[in-house]
Protein backbone atom coordinates (compact mmCIF):
# COMPACT_ATOMS: atom_id res chain seq x y z
CA UNK A 1 0.00 0.00 0.00
CA UNK A 2 1.44 2.98 -1.04
CA UNK A 3 1.16 6.83 -0.01
CA UNK A 4 -0.60 5.85 3.63
CA UNK A 5 -0.69 9.29 5.51
CA UNK A 6 -1.82 8.42 8.89
CA UNK A 7 -2.95 5.73 10.74
CA UNK A 8 -5.85 5.29 12.82
CA UNK A 9 -5.22 2.59 15.88
CA UNK A 10 -8.95 2.10 17.36
CA UNK A 11 -8.04 -1.43 18.68
CA UNK A 12 -5.13 -1.60 19.98
CA UNK A 13 -2.44 -4.42 19.07
CA UNK A 14 -1.49 -6.99 21.59
CA UNK A 15 2.21 -7.12 20.35
CA UNK A 16 4.76 -4.33 19.85
CA UNK A 17 5.92 -6.10 16.22
CA UNK A 18 2.68 -5.52 15.31
CA UNK A 19 2.57 -1.93 16.55
CA UNK A 20 5.11 -1.39 14.60
CA UNK A 21 4.30 -2.34 11.55
CA UNK A 22 1.04 -0.53 11.36
CA UNK A 23 2.78 2.27 11.64
CA UNK A 24 5.64 1.53 9.27
CA UNK A 25 3.01 1.82 6.60
CA UNK A 26 2.94 5.47 6.63
CA UNK A 27 6.91 5.47 6.52
CA UNK A 28 7.47 3.65 3.22
CA UNK A 29 9.82 4.74 0.35
CA UNK A 30 10.97 8.03 2.47
CA UNK A 31 7.47 9.04 3.04
CA UNK A 32 6.59 10.74 6.24
CA UNK A 33 2.78 9.82 7.93
CA UNK A 34 1.19 10.29 11.60
CA UNK A 35 -0.03 7.39 13.91
CA UNK A 36 -3.03 8.23 16.17
CA UNK A 37 -4.18 6.04 19.11
CA UNK A 38 -7.85 6.62 20.10
CA UNK A 39 -8.43 5.55 23.67
CA UNK A 40 -10.96 6.00 26.30
CA UNK A 41 -9.89 8.59 29.13
CA UNK A 42 -9.69 6.10 31.51
CA UNK A 43 -8.40 3.36 29.08
CA UNK A 44 -4.56 2.40 29.79
CA UNK A 45 -2.12 1.58 27.06
CA UNK A 46 0.25 -1.42 26.61
CA UNK A 47 3.83 -0.66 28.06
CA UNK A 48 5.20 -0.83 24.34
CA UNK A 49 2.82 2.39 23.78
CA UNK A 50 3.76 4.09 26.42
CA UNK A 51 7.53 3.74 26.18
CA UNK A 52 6.98 6.18 23.15
CA UNK A 53 6.54 9.81 23.75
CA UNK A 54 3.17 10.89 22.75
CA UNK A 55 1.36 14.07 22.13
CA UNK A 56 -2.45 13.72 23.63
CA UNK A 57 -5.50 15.31 22.52
CA UNK A 58 -8.22 14.77 24.64
CA UNK A 59 -11.56 15.51 23.06
CA UNK A 60 -14.29 16.96 25.05
CA UNK A 61 -17.26 15.79 23.34
CA UNK A 62 -16.85 13.88 20.01
CA UNK A 63 -19.61 13.79 17.54
CA UNK A 64 -21.71 10.76 17.46
CA UNK A 65 -21.66 9.42 13.90
CA UNK A 66 -24.62 10.13 11.92
CA UNK A 67 -26.98 7.31 11.08
CA UNK A 68 -29.89 7.19 9.13
CA UNK A 69 -32.90 7.51 11.59
CA UNK A 70 -35.20 4.62 12.41
CA UNK A 71 -32.85 2.06 10.41
CA UNK A 72 -33.68 -1.17 12.07
CA UNK A 73 -30.54 -3.85 11.63
CA UNK A 74 -30.68 -7.25 11.69
CA UNK A 75 -27.49 -9.47 12.05
CA UNK A 76 -26.88 -12.47 9.98
CA UNK A 77 -24.77 -15.45 10.25
CA UNK A 78 -22.37 -16.72 7.08
CA UNK A 79 -20.43 -20.08 7.90
CA UNK A 80 -17.30 -19.01 6.69
CA UNK A 81 -14.69 -16.97 8.45
CA UNK A 82 -10.81 -16.24 8.18
CA UNK A 83 -9.95 -20.06 8.19
CA UNK A 84 -11.63 -20.09 4.89
CA UNK A 85 -9.58 -17.06 3.81
CA UNK A 86 -13.02 -14.39 3.53
CA UNK A 87 -12.20 -11.20 4.02
CA UNK A 88 -14.78 -8.82 4.67
CA UNK A 89 -14.20 -6.89 1.40
CA UNK A 90 -15.33 -10.45 0.22
CA UNK A 91 -18.59 -10.40 2.05
CA UNK A 92 -19.64 -7.00 1.42
CA UNK A 93 -19.19 -7.59 -2.37
CA UNK A 94 -21.54 -10.91 -2.13
CA UNK A 95 -24.20 -8.90 0.22
CA UNK A 96 -23.91 -5.57 -2.72
CA UNK A 97 -23.30 -7.44 -5.87
CA UNK A 98 -25.35 -10.79 -4.86
CA UNK A 99 -27.68 -9.81 -2.59
CA UNK A 100 -28.82 -6.73 -3.86
CA UNK A 101 -28.64 -4.38 -0.67
CA UNK A 102 -27.07 -1.00 -1.37
CA UNK A 103 -25.27 2.10 0.91
CA UNK A 104 -26.21 2.09 4.57
CA UNK A 105 -28.38 -1.12 4.37
CA UNK A 106 -24.81 -3.02 5.27
CA UNK A 107 -23.63 -2.22 8.47
CA UNK A 108 -20.81 -4.37 10.60
CA UNK A 109 -19.39 -7.11 9.70
CA UNK A 110 -17.40 -9.22 11.73
CA UNK A 111 -15.08 -11.91 11.12
CA UNK A 112 -14.38 -14.47 13.25
CA UNK A 113 -12.47 -18.00 12.67
CA UNK A 114 -15.02 -20.15 11.19
CA UNK A 115 -17.88 -17.46 10.93
CA UNK A 116 -18.77 -14.19 10.20
CA UNK A 117 -21.38 -11.85 11.19
CA UNK A 118 -23.21 -9.34 9.49
CA UNK A 119 -25.30 -6.53 10.15
CA UNK A 120 -28.12 -5.72 7.32
CA UNK A 121 -31.12 -3.65 7.56
CA UNK A 122 -33.91 -5.49 9.13
CA UNK A 123 -36.30 -4.57 5.92
CA UNK A 124 -34.30 -6.64 3.41
CA UNK A 125 -32.53 -9.53 5.94
CA UNK A 126 -35.16 -12.01 4.89
CA UNK A 127 -34.87 -11.62 1.08
CA UNK A 128 -30.91 -11.14 1.42
CA UNK A 129 -31.14 -14.73 3.40
CA UNK A 130 -33.34 -15.98 0.90
CA UNK A 131 -30.81 -14.89 -2.27
CA UNK A 132 -27.52 -16.02 -0.41
CA UNK A 133 -27.75 -18.76 1.46
CA UNK A 134 -26.31 -21.74 -0.10
CA UNK A 135 -24.22 -19.99 -2.22
CA UNK A 136 -20.47 -20.06 -3.24
CA UNK A 137 -18.50 -17.69 -1.87
CA UNK A 138 -14.47 -18.09 -2.25
CA UNK A 139 -15.04 -21.45 -3.91
CA UNK A 140 -16.95 -22.86 -0.41
CA UNK A 141 -20.42 -23.32 -0.04
CA UNK A 142 -21.76 -21.00 2.49
CA UNK A 143 -25.02 -20.88 4.44
CA UNK A 144 -26.41 -17.57 5.58
CA UNK A 145 -29.09 -17.45 8.46
CA UNK A 146 -30.71 -14.96 10.48
CA UNK A 147 -29.45 -15.07 14.23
Amino acid sequence: VNEIKFIIHYHLPLKSEEFTHRNGRTARMNANGTAYVLKWIREDLPNFIEALKLKELILDKADEPKQSQNRAMTTLFVSGGRKDKISKSDIAGMFFKQGGLVGDELGVIEIKHDCTFVSVASAKAEEVVEILNNRRLKKKKVRVRKV
